[in-house]
């Protein structure tokens, strides 16, 4: 999944992690390098680091307060 689209955007993806659990996140892309995803997580206010090929889905937010400075 190619979500360097979405550098400095809001989005809401599913994610797999290394258990196989499925989880829906909203995030704020930062940067993508390599194979690894930076991103700030809306809901649990703080930074995440994930694995590009664990996305398995991702789409924009509506731009409505959901944007971190």
């Amino acid at each position: 999944m190619d979500v360097s689209k979405y550098i400095s955007r809001s989005v809401e993806m599913i994610y797999e992690d290394q258990q196989g659990k499925f989880t829906q996140r909203s995030m704020k892309v930062v940067s993508v390098t390599d194979n690894t995803v930076s991103a700030y997580d809306l809901t649990k206010h703080a930074p995440r680091s994930l694995l590009a090929d664990r996305i398995l889905a991702c789409r924009p937010l509506p731009a409505q307060g959901r944007d971190i400075s």
